[in-house]
C-alpha cells in the first residue's frame, strides 16, 4: 500500500536553513532600518558601530532564545508561556544592560547619566525586537506543527481509505467461491475433467482480474463488462440456461471510468436473491447510457424482488420474497461515497409484481490517451453487436446465454 509522505512546505523544507535565512533577514533588516534612521537624522557616522553592536547583541540573544524556546515548546500551555515571559524579561533586561554600558562607553565624554538612567530607557527598543521576535517564532512553529498534524491527518486517512477500499474490493462472497469450488470438486469426481478444467481456468482469469487492481483503481466499463463475463461464464456452468442476461450499452459509455469491480457484486446479488431461488431461474439485464455529463447504470433482474428496507429483525418475512442481508448493496454504497462523495446517485426498488432494480449514475469521465484521444474500447469479442437508437446490444457468447 503506498503511503503519503508529508509535504512541508518549500521554504521550511529545511527548517535549519529556514531559521539562518529568517535570522539573518530579520536582524539585518532591523539594522538598516535603524542605520537609515541615523543618517536621515544626519547623526555621526560613528554612530554606526554602535548600531552594528547592538545588532550583534540582539542577533546572539535570540539564538540562546531559540535553544530555550525550543525546549519550552514541548511543555503544557501554561509552564510554556509562563517561563517564556520570565525569560523574555531576563533577555530584555541583558540586552539593555549590554547597550547601557556600550551607550556608556560611547557617550562618556558628553553625557553625564547613570548606568540606570540609561538601563531604564532602553529597555523599550530590545522589549519590542525581541518581543516580536518571539512571537515570530512561536508562530512560525505553531504553524508548522499544525501544518504537519494536517499532512500526518491526510496520511492517515488516505490510509484509511485504501484499506476500507481494499476490504470492501476483497470482500468476494465466500459462497460463491465455495459453490464454485465445490462444482469443480464433484466434476473432477466424475471424471469430467474437460468441464472442471474449464471452470478451473475461468475461476482463475476472475480472481487475477479482481485482485491484482490497486484498491480505489478506476477501469473503463469495457473492462469492467470483461470481468464481468468472466464471472458470468463461471456462474453459467453452475445454473446453465436459468441464468439469462441482456446487456444494453451505449457506444460512448463503453469509455466511462468507474471504480473497479463495481458491477460484479450487484450481478451477484441478483444470481442469489433471482437466478437461485427460482425453478426456472431468471433474466439479468444491465444498462448503461450516457446522460449529459452522466453516466446512469442499471441492474435489473425478473426475481422475485428482493426486502431491503429496514425492518424490525423480529418481523416475518414478506412471503415469496428473500430478504437481503444488505451487505452486497451497502458495499458498493460505501465505495461510490469514497470515490465521488455527495456526486452520485445510488437507488434500489422492488417492484410488487416482482423484480429488483439498482439505478446508479455517476460523474461521466471518459478514458483519455495521452494525446488526447479517446482510448479504444477493451476487447470482448463478439459480445458487441450493432443496435438501433445509438444501444448497442452486449449480447455475450453462448458459454454467457445471454438472450436477446
Amino acid at each position: 500500500m503506498a503511503v503519503l509522505q508529508i509535504q512541508a512546505a518549500p521554504f521550511f523544507a529545511s527548517k535549519n536553513r529556514a531559521f539562518w535565512n529568517l535570522q539573518l533577514a530579520g536582524w539585518g533588516a532591523a539594522f538598516l532600518l535603524r542605520a537609515v534612521s541615523a543618517l536621515a537624522n544626519q547623526q555621526p557616522l560613528d554612530l554606526l558601530a554602535l548600531i552594528v553592536v547592538t545588532t550583534i547583541t540582539g542577533f546572539s540573544i535570540s539564538l540562546i532564545l531559540s535553544v530555550i524556546y525550543r525546549k519550552l515548546i514541548q511543555q503544557q500551555p501554561l509552564v510554556t508561556w509562563g517561563l517564556t515571559a520570565v525569560v523574555l524579561m531576563i533577555a530584555v533586561l541583558l540586552h539593555a544592560s549590554i547597550d547601557a554600558w556600550v551607550q556608556g562607553v560611547y557617550y562618556a565624554a558628553s553625557r553625564e547619566t547613570t548606568f540606570a538612567q540609561r538601563l531604564i530607557g532602553l529597555i523599550p527598543l530590545p522589549l519590542a525586537m525581541l518581543g516580536g521576535w518571539s512571537a515570530l517564532y512561536y508562530a512560525i512553529n505553531f504553524f508548522l506543527t499544525v501544518e504537519q498534524q494536517a499532512d500526518r491527518l491526510e496520511r492517515l486517512e488516505a490510509q484509511a481509505t485504501a484499506a476500507q477500499l481494499a476490504m470492501l474490493r476483497y470482500q468476494l462472497n465466500p459462497h460463491f467461491l465455495f459453490n464454485t469450488l465445490n462444482s469443480i470438486s464433484t466434476l473432477v469426481l466424475l471424471k469430467q475433467t474437460e468441464p472442471a478444467n474449464a471452470m478451473l481456468t475461468r475461476l482463475s482469469g476472475f480472481l487475477r482480474h479482481t485482485l491484482i487492481a490497486e484498491p480505489g483503481s478506476q477501469v473503463t466499463l469495457a473492462q469492467e463488462i470483461e470481468t464481468l463475463q468472466l464471472y458470468l461464464d463461471i456462474e453459467r456452468m453452475r445454473f446453465e440456461e436459468r441464468l439469462r442476461t441482456h446487456f444494453e450499452i451505449e457506444d460512448a459509455a463503453l469509455q466511462a471510468q468507474l471504480p473497479a469491480m463495481l458491477l460484479q457484486p450487484l450481478v451477484e446479488n441478483a444470481i442469489k436473491y433471482a437466478v437461485s431461488p427460482q425453478e426456472e431461474g431468471a433474466q439479468i439485464s444491465l444498462t448503461a447510457r450516457v446522460i449529459g455529463e452522466r453516466l446512469r447504470l442499471t441492474v435489473e433482474d425478473t426475481g422475485p424482488g428482493v426486502d431491503d428496507s429496514p425492518r424490525d429483525p423480529s418481523a416475518p418475512p414478506v412471503p415469496g420474497r428473500p430478504v437481503s442481508t444488505g451487505v452486497g448493496l451497502a458495499n458498493i454504497r460505501n465505495r461510490l461515497a469514497q470515490a465521488y462523495g455527495d456526486n452520485h446517485l445510488f437507488e434500489t426498488r422492488s417492484e410488487a409484481g416482482g423484480g429488483f432494480t439498482v439505478l446508479i449514475e455517476i460523474p461521466f469521465t471518459p478514458a483519455i490517451r495521452a494525446e488526447g484521444r479517446a482510448a479504444p474500447a477493451a476487447a470482448v469479442g463478439t459480445a458487441i453487436s450493432g443496435g438501433g437508437d445509438n444501444i448497442i446490444p452486449l449480447n455475450p457468447p453462448k458459454t454467457i446465454g445471454t438472450t436477446a
